[in-house]
């Protein structure tokens, strides 16, 4: 029997549970398998903290699939980001890791919730301090809408009309210890 979803706020409704997030990994999955004919050139490149669990899900996905490897990487946006001065706080900085050169490689940019655009900018800004790709696609699991940037994504597991105030929560049992689950709670 799974372990009970506990939501992270009272006010919270469940959204996704574990096997419909694998559903929508594994479906992305696919369309990047479509998209990508050379998967040697790509690289699945997670935004902390859980777009990089999402992106080593993803790779496993493939990898079931093809029968074959893909590079994994990691940025970091906590010093690129354009709100700063009006954060509450700064996360913890991660270590960004991405293959070099990056001259032939897709980036496929992979975050957990897809809100204005702002920090797939950032993730974008970070990676022309490592080279210049030949090419950066962007793979979200939950785009909420209310873009601030001209910045949509490539590949979207579920689309979810929120509030601007609205909060959505992903947790990854790798990440939050607790059972894989996206929740909503409402303002």
């Amino acid at each position: 029997m799974p372990p009970e979803l506990t939501p992270p706020v009272p006010s919270a409704t469940l959204l996704l549970d574990g096997a419909a997030i694998d559903r929508i990994l594994r479906r992305i999955a696919h369309e990047i398998i479509e998209r990508n004919p050379d998967l040697d050139k790509i690289v699945l490149v997670g935004i902390p903290s859980r777009g990089v669990e999402a992106a080593k899900r993803l790779a496993a996905h493939i990898e079931k699939v093809e029968k074959r490897p893909v590079e994994t990487g990691v940025i970091d946006v906590s010093m690129h980001r354009d709100d700063l001065r009006i954060r509450h706080r700064i996360g913890p900085v991660m270590p960004s890791r991405l293959p070099t050169p990056l001259d032939d490689r897709t980036l496929i940019l992979v975050d957990d919730v897809f809100y204005s655009g702002r920090t797939c900018r950032a993730a974008m800004d970070a990676i022309s301090s490592f080279g210049r790709p030949a090419q950066i696609q962007y793979a979200v699991l939950i785009d909420r809408g209310h873009r601030e940037l001209p910045i949509r994504a490539d590949y979207v597991g579920k689309n979810i009309p929120t509030a601007p105030d609205d909060r959505v929560f992903v947790r990854f049992q790798n990440v939050d210890n607790v059972p894989d689950a996206v929740w909503i709670a409402k303002a």
